[in-house]
């Protein structure tokens, strides 16, 4: 899977992307990113991107021509089978744990970056497939928001984890948040860990953390069990 993201500050990415267990996917080849500076297609001799908005208001907003070029440009040099357009923006459908699984199956996402006070219009209307938020806050721009659908959804993609199924046993997959857990030493600060984790009995682990995760679910997030009637 190949991700192309589009932005004014490719720099931004350098670091995260290169970490963990995105770096790690990206140097074993189980993903590919490619990060594309949209001034590369602005317009004149300054490459200008952003104009002000017609009607008066503050802010700038991005052309429509160089997002379109650039878009243009990424699919008649990289082709693939199948891809996504995605402007990340407030206004977007909020990603969550069945869009990341979704937008795993598809050969390529092309990822648009906003910035300034927004985008023409009609780049919603005729060239991004869909838009997607990461929660009802606005940032600066949509390269942090990115940054996070590279890393959620390389999560599902094959060997990124090493254990296959690795993320389907995490909160949210079954529409519940995961169990608590716990590690050495079995007391710290007058705090146990719970004996039936220690007891060796895998039925009796399983029925803990099923019981917990609705527990804790029941109390964090109790809108997720609302969703299931």
């Amino acid at each position: 899977m190949v991700f192309d993201i589009v932005t004014l500050f490719p720099s931004m990415f350098l670091g995260p992307l290169n970490g963990g267990v995105v770096g790690r996917a990206r140097s074993n080849g189980h993903l590919g990113v490619r990060l594309h500076d949209l001034r590369r297609w602005g317009e004149g001799r300054q490459r200008v991107v952003d104009d002000a908005p017609y009607g008066g208001g503050a802010g700038m907003i991005l052309r429509p021509g160089p997002l379109f070029e650039a878009v243009e440009s990424i699919r008649e040099r990289y082709p693939v089978e199948s891809d996504r357009v995605i402007l990340l923006s407030p206004q977007g459908r909020k990603l969550d744990h069945a869009g990341v699984k979704r937008l795993a199956g598809i050969d390529r996402l092309v990822l648009l970056c906003g910035r300034y006070e927004g985008i023409d219009e009609r780049v919603r209307e005729a060239l991004a497939d869909e838009e997607l938020s990461i929660g009802d806050l606005v940032l600066t721009g949509g390269e942090l928001p990115a940054m996070m659908v590279v890393d959620a959804v390389a999560r599902f993609l094959p060997g990124v984890l090493g254990r296959p199924g690795a993320a389907e046993a995490e909160s949210f997959a079954d529409g519940l948040l995961e169990s608590p857990y716990y590690t050495r030493p079995p007391e710290f600060r007058g705090r146990r860990v719970p004996e039936v984790l220690m007891s060796g009995d895998h039925g009796a682990i399983s029925r803990w953390r099923v019981d917990r995760a609705h527990e804790v679910t029941r109390s964090k997030r109790p809108d997720l069990l609302k969703r299931d009637g």
